[in-house]
């Protein structure tokens, strides 16, 4: 009996030790139960992978919010190797060691790709929703092994200047300046979204790599294998939506400030523009045409008497061959007929929100119903008047002093904690959707300060918020822009010249050598776009024909105009390919190591190596007492990454990739680079986007490569290109034949020229030819 109890013992003890599991296959995946937790692995596709974890004691249903792709039919190779589980599609391989729950990605040859840490996934310790006192008991997270060296990016806009996330703890919340997406991407080819709208902490240390959320009832996350960082970007835009195109004006000059404070400032401000001959196609108004009244807040109207006429306003815009869009907020005064409407409803989110002190609010965007409202009121007061397009503010929201049980108050979509960082999905979404439905006619352009991941589907382009005017700010945003693009959200842009300028104006040289650098480098952004608060912007208040800062400024505006038809086929390339505009060097050069981290250079397209002057060095002296000193030639340092050879842009020399070099960098210059192998199209010298069809092109073709390239066009501002009215012309040009083929037009449109005119440089040689296209395939050998 002795030995029988011993026994029984011994085995009681192992059974300690031995976890108890159980799983099925599905169509898609499968599902595993390990000890506590539901495990469940579904293959949207052959290159994206889904993983939900919950408790066994809770039933986790999620409508995502940012997935909008159904599953597709996936062919799955299953096999069981002990108490491992693999799911190999055609591109990647999924396992599950039922012993610890853990999960981890190969390709399909066994190069491991993402792990989790074992016993590493956080549940909620609270079963019951919302009973969670700051999120305590209720929130997830799970750690991950990446390797070493392992560069990643991503996770939104940050402001710290910095493009690799490793050794970074971020948390990850909306506010002004700062945009948070919880995703990165792998300089091996990988992405993770981590599908949590709650307040998130991004950690990467030595135990690991985590995403930790406030919130949430499981762990829910996306892994996606694009094998490179463009195909990674091209599965988020496949699993969150695909960005549409914009009007072809919306790729000419804007010009903002804070704030237009009548009518008669707006359009004389247009009209000025088309005096001195300075190209412009935007315009914006900002706050307060409703009124000075904050208890009229963002009450959607003209109510400001200074805005008597705003029909008869946005006609005088449009007979100087200009557009307007209009700042409209999430928040309301407690005068205005949108809070009344809300307030009734319970549409309104007990929060104090900007301006603070007037009991403005912020309306429950997560409500299909408070959308409907949102957008009824801008389509009849601004809509209707035939505003051209969005400046969504503030769409973080703001918010202020919110206590625990304010961040526990519900929402159309549950608790506000659960959800509060998907807010400038919602909001964009409503006005996106309703604009849709309302017109066909005027494609959808909305500027806002805050995104989550998938607002890329809804025209959103962001800014990076009410950031300093100083230089290193300014050293900042092109980190900042590259990560967010690497999100999968391609349009994106800055206040040019800072919003809050705090030591100077555009009367004083030094602020003025900072505001043209930032304009050089706007001009190669998504959006060129000036605007601020204390510092007015317009070209004039930098002076006259004929005064360095002015001549700057207008040079690289007649630039950006001179690309349109580079930049009106690049955004193709978004809409059709999943492209990016901003593009960190990585992802063009991925063996280049010296590129992995460097936040002070990016490709603009596949072809611009741009790299803005983000120091001074002409301006002496403070303030108003400083003067220019053009005496001396100062040199900036440039890397040309390595595995192709380069074009400065302006000298037209050929240097080798791989070369660190000093650039001269006159007040009037930026450096700029074409990589070898690339075809760039320029159009003609205009004062709009629209007042000059195509008909006589340049193209420029930088040899030392084979080089193709797509020009697109269409009927500039509506939505027929999505049932095929529009048509594409590829170019290509083989550099060892030094021959160049016009292949036949692709497609048609009303309005489409039948013949136009090409001609071609070739870059370096001094070569020229003129060819005459008539839609058919024309060959010709240069030189």
């Amino acid at each position: 009996m002795k030995k029988i109890i011993v026994l029984l013992l011994y085995i009681l003890s192992c059974s300690m030790f031995i976890r108890a599991y159980d799983y099925e296959r599905t169509e898609r995946g499968l599902k595993a139960t390990v000890d506590s937790m539901n495990i469940e692995i579904t293959f949207y596709s052959p290159k994206i992978v889904r993983v939900v974890k919950s408790h066994i004691k809770t039933s986790f249903r999620k409508e995502s919010l940012s997935v909008t792709k159904p599953l597709e039919i996936t062919l799955l190779n299953f096999v069981r190797e002990s108490n491992v589980l693999q799911l190999k599609s055609s591109f990647l391989c999924a396992t599950l060691n039922l012993l610890t729950g853990s999960i981890a990605f190969t390709s399909t040859n066994g190069r491991p790709l993402l792990a989790e840490k074992e016993n590493a996934a956080c549940l909620p310790l609270s079963l019951v929703r919302g009973k969670a006192e700051g999120g305590k008991n209720s929130g997830v997270s799970q750690t991950f092994l990446l390797d070493k060296q392992e560069a990643i990016y991503g996770l939104g806009q940050q402001q710290e200047g910095r493009m690799n996330r490793r050794g970074e703890s971020i948390l990850l919340i909306q506010k002004n300046m700062i945009i948070a997406v919880p995703f990165f991407q792998s300089v091996k080819g990988y992405g993770l979204f981590w599908d949590n709208y709650s307040a998130t902490r991004f950690t990467d240390n030595l135990e690991g790599t985590t995403f930790s959320s406030e919130a949430g009832d499981g762990i829910d996350y996306y892994f996606l294998y694009g094998g490179s960082m463009d195909g990674t970007i091209a599965c988020m835009r496949d699993l969150t939506g695909q960005a549409p195109l914009y009007p072809l004006w919306t790729w000419g000059y804007w010009q903002s400030k804070e704030r237009y404070a009548s009518q008669k400032e707006l359009t004389e401000t247009v009209k000025r523009y088309r005096k001195l001959h300075v190209p412009i196609d935007g315009i914006i108004q900002d706050w307060r045409y409703w009124s000075m009244d904050n208890a009229y807040w963002n009450g959607m109207e003209f109510g400001n008497p200074e805005f008597p006429d705003p029909v008869g306003m946005m006609k005088e815009i449009r007979e100087y061959n200009a557009h307007a869009i209009i700042s409209v907020w999430p928040s309301f005064g407690t005068r205005t007929k949108p809070y009344q409407v809300f307030r009734e409803k319970g549409m309104l989110l007990d929060f104090e929100s900007f301006p603070q002190e007037d009991s403005v609010r912020v309306y429950d965007a997560y409500r299909p119903e408070a959308r409907d409202i949102y957008w009824d009121f801008m389509h009849k007061n601004l809509f209707s008047a035939g505003i051209d397009g969005w400046w969504l503010d503030a769409t973080e929201p703001e918010y202020s002093n919110v206590t625990q049980a304010q961040w526990n108050q519900p929402t159309g979509l549950g608790i506000f904690r659960e959800v509060r960082n998907a807010f400038p999905l919602m909001s964009v979404q409503g006005v996106y959707d309703h604009q849709r439905k309302v017109s066909e006619e005027k494609r959808v352009y909305i500027l806002t300060r805050s995104a989550f991941a998938g607002q890329q589907r809804y025209a959103s382009t962001c800014w990076s918020g009410d950031i300093d005017g100083d230089w290193e700010t300014f050293r900042k945003q092109i980190p900042a822009g590259l990560n967010f693009s690497l999100c999968g959200l391609p349009y994106w842009n800055t206040d040019i010249g800072g919003f809050w300028v705090r030591d100077g104006s555009s009367a004083h040289n030094d602020y003025r050598e900072l505001y043209v650098r930032w304009l050089q480098f706007g001009a190669f952004s998504p959006m060129m776009r000036s605007h601020g608060s204390n510092t007015p912007r317009e070209i004039w208040q930098f002076g006259q024909k004929g005064d360095w800062a002015y001549d700057v400024i207008e040079k690289f505006i007649r630039l950006r105009y001179k690309l349109l038809p580079y930049n009106y086929s690049l955004s193709w390339e978004v809409t059709s390919r999943s492209g990016s505009i901003m593009r960190m060097l990585s992802m063009d050069f991925p063996n280049d190591r010296k590129v992995h981290d460097m936040g002070t250079e990016y490709m603009y397209g596949r072809s611009f190596l741009v790299v803005p002057v983000m120091q001074p060095f002409y301006s002496k002296g403070e303030k108003a007492a400083s003067i220019m000193d053009f005496s001396s030639m100062q040199k900036y340092p440039v890397y040309l990454p390595k595995g192709t050879d380069w074009y400065d842009f302006w000298t037209k020399e050929k240097l080798p990739g791989g070369t660190n070099l000093q650039r001269e960098v006159p007040i009037d210059l930026i450096p700029l680079y074409v990589k070898a192998g690339s075809i760039i199209l320029m159009g003609a010298d205009v004062q709009y986007a629209a007042e000059q069809n195509w008909q006589n092109l340049e193209l420029w073709i930088y040899p030392g490569a084979d080089a193709e390239f797509i020009l697109y066009e269409d009927e500039k501002d509506n939505y027929n290109y999505e049932k095929g009215i529009y048509s594409t012309i590829r170019i290509r040009w083989d550099d060892s034949n030094r021959t160049v083929t016009i292949e036949d037009r692709q497609g048609e449109f009303p309005g489409m020229l039948k013949e136009r005119n090409f001609s071609v440089f070739l870059v370096g040689t001094g070569k020229t030819e003129n060819i005459k296209y008539d839609g058919k395939t024309i060959k010709k050998t240069i030189g």
